[in-house]
């Protein structure tokens, strides 16, 4: 029995002590396999570092170069904000120089133009009332038997007014004025005209001839009075009464 016990001891010893060795074998392998995974992630930590030290060497040789480019730059916009500066200087010179001969022209335009505008209201009485025989004398070889401003009628509860009237031998003029000429005023000067001697019977027999008056006419009211057969009176050239269109009355 005890040789039994012996044998078995014996054999639980050479049976742990194969354990202990494969234990140790398989810890070496696992240290070996450790240290190969540690080298090999200082050599892949060490590539990292290298690559990283590349880039940031490129990156800096980037930002250099983009600082060189930002700094012509400004310099370049700081010469082109110079020259626009001083071109805007000049510009701005030249400008006030402008303005101020404007200024001065219109000073002398308001002048003009506000003493005509005060006689916007009595257009025939200051601008053609006396200019109206010379110039009648001129154009219609006419000399004025009769000349009122302001000529007012009522027949039968309607009311007829013209602005002016002059007559002479054979002819007698219907003067109508507006301050802001318009198409529409010339048809309703023409209208108007159709009834002359229905409220002023002394004048028939004499050719009636239409003359509208105001301060300047465009152009295409002065067509349009033209067409309609109506003498346009107004400032010519700013410089004097006159009537604008008689050739092309005349000539219709």
């Amino acid at each position: 029995m005890r040789a039994i016990q012996k044998i078995s001891t014996k054999n639980l010893t050479s049976s742990a002590e194969r354990d202990r060795q494969a234990f140790h074998e398989e810890m070496k392998k696992f240290e070996e396999r450790a240290e190969r995974d540690r080298q090999g992630f200082r050599e892949e930590i060490k590539q990292y570092e290298e690559r990283a030290e590349k880039d940031r060497k490129s990156l800096h040789e980037e930002m250099k170069a983009f600082k060189d480019e930002m700094r012509v730059y400004r310099e370049e916009s700081e010469k082109d904000r110079k020259s626009l500066h001083e071109e805007m200087k000049a510009f701005k010179d030249e400008m006030g120089k402008y303005k101020k001969e404007q200024d001065e022209e219109w000073k002398k335009w308001r002048k003009e133009w506000s003493n005509i505008a005060k006689k916007m209201g009595t257009i025939v009485e200051d601008l053609i009332a006396p200019v109206l025989r010379p110039t009648l004398k001129k154009y219609f070889n006419c000399e004025v038997s009769l000349e009122g401003q302001r000529m007012f009628r009522r027949k039968k509860g309607e009311d007829y007014e013209v602005d002016a009237i002059a007559a002479c031998d054979d002819k007698v003029f219907m003067i109508e004025a507006r301050s802001t000429p318009r198409d529409t005023d010339v048809r309703e000067i023409k209208e108007k005209s159709e009834r002359f001697f229905e409220f002023f019977p002394e004048f028939k027999g004499k050719k009636l001839i239409i003359i509208f008056g105001s301060i300047t006419f465009p152009e295409n009211v002065l067509r349009y009075a033209s067409n309609m057969g109506i003498y346009a009176m107004g400032w010519r050239e700013w410089e004097y009464m006159d009537i604008l269109n008689f050739d092309d009355v005349k000539s219709i």
